[in-house]
């Protein structure tokens, strides 16, 4: 904990004194191509995204940003071989909210510390999941649905992409805040899940947004929130949970840029500078929208005290559910 604050004191100076820090960057850098290391497959959101932002970023730094794509372990793969790397600017990954807060309380065996070993740049994007009813279910408001579930514990079954996913969570963290109980039904995928919603084999889910809009829109699905802090671009009209019914509820997948830990402070501001300004841009934003993502720049220090508070929030739901990854 010491180390880490420690970390988090030095961040804080670098935004008081950036046009020193950038007068540090040591051995020109960049002087040769960065690898981004994407713990997913090719073709995955994190992929995208990566991609997406490594392309503004090579344009901005005037050198290429290699996409390196290590899937495995749940991402714990790629996500280690950047904690292991040399901590000199050319190695970077994109982590998620399941590489970095969840895999603690998952996996005791990680050859890596998702904090400690790692210097945060800058939150990149966030995708919420809404909450979405088959149109039988007799709710229309997210507080109708707590009431429902109240008068029927248990009875209500949501779906989601495995045990363990965040979408899981998500579900665990809204009946632990209601104080209801719901039915978790895992699957193979998300998409598999919203064929049974959609044919009313479960009640409720808590979606990827992107792929569920043409549900919502044609009336097979009901919205009745979404589950990030303020509510998102692509469904304007519809309340996030935490202003319909639980304040302060929120679980969100987030993406973000991390360095080796003992990075230059240096880069890490310079890195952060460029990822904002890229995030400002209309086409990237435009562009991650279309994707399912809210663009979420911000300080180092901003997105290490998320990466903490996410890390107890998550332990706490997993322990409490017993949760385990399969």
């Amino acid at each position: 904990m010491i180390i880490r604050l420690a970390g988090l004191a030095v961040v804080v100076g670098l935004a008081a004194t950036g046009t020193a820090v950038a007068q540090a960057l040591p051995d020109g850098w960049p002087a040769r191509p960065i690898r981004m290391i994407v713990p997913f497959p090719a073709g995955s959101a994190s992929d995208t995204v990566a991609r997406l932002l490594g392309n503004s970023l090579s344009a901005s730094l005037g050198k290429t940003i290699v996409i390196d794509d290590r899937a495995g372990a749940s991402g714990n793969i790629g996500v280690g071989v950047v904690a292991h790397a040399a901590a000199d600017g050319y190695t970077l990954v994109l982590g998620t909210a399941s590489t970095q807060t969840l895999a603690p309380s998952l996996n005791p065996h990680l050859d890596y510390d998702p904090v400690t070993d790692f210097a945060p740049v800058s939150l990149v994007a966030e995708a919420p999941y809404v909450l979405v009813v088959a149109p039988a279910v007799p709710a229309t408001t997210t507080g109708e649905l707590i009431a429902l579930a109240k008068a029927n514990p248990g009875g209500l079954n949501y779906g989601s992409a495995g045990p363990a996913s965040l979408a899981h969570l998500a579900g665990q963290l809204f009946a632990s805040t209601a104080g209801v109980v719901l039915t978790h039904v895992p699957y193979k995928s998300s998409a598999q899940s919203v064929v049974d919603i959609v044919a009313g084999r479960i009640q409720l889910q808590f979606a990827t947004i992107a792929p569920t809009l043409p549900y919502i829109r044609d009336g097979r699905l009901r919205a009745l929130g979404v589950t990030s802090a303020a509510r998102v671009t692509t469904l304007p009209d519809i309340p996030t949970i935490a202003e319909a019914a639980l304040p302060g509820y929120e679980a969100s997948l987030w993406l973000g840029v991390l360095a080796p830990a003992r990075t230059s402070p240096a880069i890490v501001e310079r890195l952060n500078r460029e990822i904002v300004a890229a995030l400002a841009a209309p086409e990237l934003k435009e562009a991650l929208i279309a994707q399912g993502f809210e663009p979420a720049a911000g300080t180092p220090a901003a997105f290490a005290a998320r990466i903490r508070t996410d890390t107890e929030k998550w332990r706490q739901v997993i322990a409490a559910a017993d949760i385990h990854e399969e």
